[in-house]
Order: C-alpha cells, then sequence, then structure tokens
C-alpha cells in the first residue's frame, strides 16, 4: 500500500510566525509551528512530522511537496554534506541543519519518494496542507495555540501537536528513492508535476555541495 500525503511550511514576513503541516485526507492530517521560523523550516518540519507520524507503519510513503529546496535537499545534497562534515561545497555550514538531521535519522529503513508539485494552483493535497500550515502561523501570529489536526491513526500524535515541535532552524538533508511520481489524487495536472530527477534546478547558491 502507498501512502499519498502532501507537505508545506509557511512563515508570514518569512522570516516571522511560521507553520508547518502534512495532509493525507481530512480525517488524517497534522499541523503545528513556531512563533518565530522561516518557509523553509516550515516545509522541512512538515515533511519530518509526515515521516514520524507514519513511522509505525510498513507502507510506502509519496510525498507531494511544492519546495525543491526540500526536494533537492532529500534526494540530491545530504551524502555530499554529509562527507563534508555538514558544509556546503563553498564551506559555509547547511541551513537549517539540526531539522535536516531529525529527517536523516527518520527516513532510515522507510520507503518513500517525493513529487513536486506547483503551489498555489488549486492542487488539491497541496492547498490542504499549505491552508493548515498558514493556519498554524496565523495562530502564532494572534498568540494562540493551532489547530494541530487528529494526526495518523496509530501514530505518535504527540507530533503534530508539538507546536515548534523539536525542531530548531538547523537543517540536514533527506535521503530519497528517485521513483518516477504517479498522479496525485484529484489533481489532473500532470503537465505540472515533474520528477524528482527533474527538480535540480535550485539556485546556484543552493547546489553547492
Amino acid at each position: 500500500m502507498t501512502i499519498t500525503a502532501s507537505a508545506d511550511g509557511s512563515a508570514l514576513g518569512n522570516p516571522g510566525p511560521a507553520g508547518w503541516a502534512w495532509y493525507i485526507d481530512d480525517n488524517t492530517w497534522g499541523a503545528g509551528g513556531w512563533p518565530h521560523g522561516t518557509n523553509n523550516m516550515g516545509e522541512l518540519k512538515a515533511v519530518l512530522e509526515l515521516f514520524r507520524a507514519t513511522a509505525h507503519v510498513d507502507d510506502d510513503l509519496h510525498i507531494l511537496c511544492d519546495s525543491q529546496y526540500v526536494i533537492n535537499t532529500v534526494t540530491k545534497w545530504m551524502p555530499g554534506w554529509k562527507r563534508k562534515g555538514w558544509r556546503k561545497g563553498d564551506g559555509k555550514p547547511v541551513m537549517n541543519l539540526d531539522l535536516i538531521k531529525e529527517i536523516d535519522a527518520a527516513i532510515v529503513g522507510r520507503r518513500y519518494r517525493f513529487e513536486w508539485v506547483k503551489g498555489h494552483v488549486g492542487h488539491e493535497l497541496n492547498e490542504a496542507a499549505d491552508t493548515r500550515a498558514r493556519g498554524a502561523a496565523e495562530a502564532f501570529a494572534r498568540g494562540r495555540a493551532p489547530e494541530v489536526g487528529p494526526g495518523y491513526p496509530g501514530g505518535v500524535s504527540g507530533s503534530a501537536g508539538a507546536g515548534a515541535g523539536g525542531g530548531g532552524a538547523g537543517g540536514a538533508p533527506v535521503v530519497a528513492s528517485l521513483a518516477a511520481p504517479v498522479a496525485a489524487p484529484g489533481s489532473g495536472r500532470a503537465a505540472e508535476r515533474v520528477s524528482t530527477s527533474a527538480v535540480s534546478t535550485a539556485s546556484t547558491a543552493e547546489t553547492l555541495f
């Protein structure tokens, strides 16, 4: 069986009040955030918490993500960063290292693949995750607790309800398989999706590995 989920992050002002969310359906999702963070932190945290929430099941995980930074971090850059002591090719330290190291640990033994989807174009699962991530950021902006969602059945609900959720502003990469993507439920926008093998077009500054 394959679990298809979307993961997204949001930061008001970037940096500013920040949120993250993963979404499978209206009965299966999780969210949280920080009083202050970046969009990339939210994107990474959403993926991390999705892995944590589904750690107890032996299913493939198909992750829909609109962040090429996150996908490239997980599928391309991490091995080189690790060999260099978590530094980029220019010698500068990897950003968001705490979160990336947590993802690196969370994916051990997991079967998963990423698919890039274009954000803010009406993709059903992406929009649902984005709405919840933005809602968490807005809650922190107002000094309120965010809606954390029901979580995954039988999973660790505390991961979604942890607010800041244990992730720092660090960042280490994640390993991912490079299987070809499949159509996301409810999307029908094949032209707007590319496989993980085609998402290496991030900026030169981010691809120093």
